[in-house]
């Protein structure tokens, strides 16, 4: 049977990792969580806690498991159901590593040194510095998404590249042992994709960033929330509106945009002659809503961790048994696991 044939009755395969490190941000929830949210209904999703991924930079088993609880927490608080989609750790399905492995064979090593993302992350550092797993990242992000046969992976636009190296890895392979894998398609929103520092409107929202005053936490307290969005940077003159010239403004009307609903160009009707103070206040009043549910059940769900992990542990067993389908079928094509029981 060919792939095509196995995968065409029924709704398409959604894959999306997210890595468990630092405080998630309202870039993170607006330019990937919520989506997912959105399409429980519409695909057949595997959300996935990519807590291998993070082992590619310095990390201490307390804090890993630590933020992989409250990622877990975080995104049953934003709304993911784990009985309509699958939702799990990485490291608990070893079918991920094991693919990678063999992924390797397929994945040229010119490929993995042109990674934008790779040559960011080691700018500046010597060889002895860097660490191979950050290095063979992509590969493993391959693994993970062509385990489950996805068909979509919702990326931002920097995260498009990994999807291209993910489909050639997938072509070779099928080319070299027969139609094996499906070739997945990058799912890049139109908005809401990136959400830009509050700071610096030319940088993508970031855990990383050194200043606290750049993102808005999804933990921050309502009063907290205020004062960030009113001390955000905005853009020469005293319009409130959407332009290339207004990178700052344009942040936040999209912001504004996507926690209201509303079109960004019924807000800056709303704003005319108005100026940058009152639409913040607005702003930030409307931020607090949005996120106001999400923290009390997050609260909720912290102080219960079985919730989660209860969730996790059968998101798992799922992820598993589609797991160990398809490697049976990769072992196979490739000729290896012969005395395998």
């Amino acid at each position: 049977m060919s792939v095509s044939t196995s995968v065409a009755h029924r709704p398409k395969r959604v894959f999306s990792g997210i890595q468990p490190s630092g405080n998630f941000h309202l870039g993170n929830y607006l330019g990937a969580i919520r989506n997912w949210v959105n399409q429980q209904g519409q695909f057949d999703n595997v959300f996935c806690i990519v807590d291998l991924h993070a082992l590619s930079l310095p990390t201490t088993r307390e804090t890993l498991r630590a933020n992989t609880l409250h990622l877990a927490n975080v995104l049953l608080a934003a709304g993911i159901d784990p009985d309509a989609s699958i939702l799990f750790v990485q490291s608990d399905v070893r079918e991920h590593t094991e693919l990678c492995w063999l992924l390797n064979s397929v994945t040229q090593y010119g490929e993995l040194r042109r990674m934008t993302q790779f040559k960011d992350k080691t700018s500046g550092k010597n060889d002895e510095q860097v660490s191979a797993a950050l290095f063979d990242y992509p590969v493993l992000q391959a693994a993970d998404i062509l385990l489950y046969d996805t068909e979509l992976v919702p990326v931002g636009e920097d995260q498009k590249q990994h999807i291209e190296l993910t489909r050639d890895a997938a072509a070779r392979f099928n080319a070299r042992y027969g139609e094996t894998f499906v070739l997945p398609e990058p799912d890049i929103k139109a908005e809401g994709a990136r959400i830009m520092s509050l700071e610096d409107p030319t940088k993508k929202m970031s855990k990383s960033d050194a200043s606290p005053n750049a993102a808005i936490a999804l933990a921050d307290s309502p009063d907290v929330i205020r004062k960030k969005i009113r001390r955000a940077v905005t853009d020469s003159g005293s319009a409130v509106v959407a332009a290339p010239d207004k990178p700052a403004l344009t942040n936040l009307l999209t912001i504004y945009s996507l926690l209201s609903g509303e079109p960004v160009a019924a807000i800056e009707q709303r704003y005319i002659g108005k100026g940058y103070g009152a639409f913040k206040s607005d702003l930030g009043e409307i931020v607090v809503e949005a996120l106001t549910p999400m923290q009390e059940r997050l609260r909720e769900l912290e102080a219960n961790p079985e919730l989660s992990q209860i969730a996790l542990a059968a998101g798992a067993a799922r992820a598993r048994e589609r797991a160990a389908a398809k490697m049976t079928v990769v072992r196979d094509r490739m000729g290896i696991g012969i005395g395998r029981s």
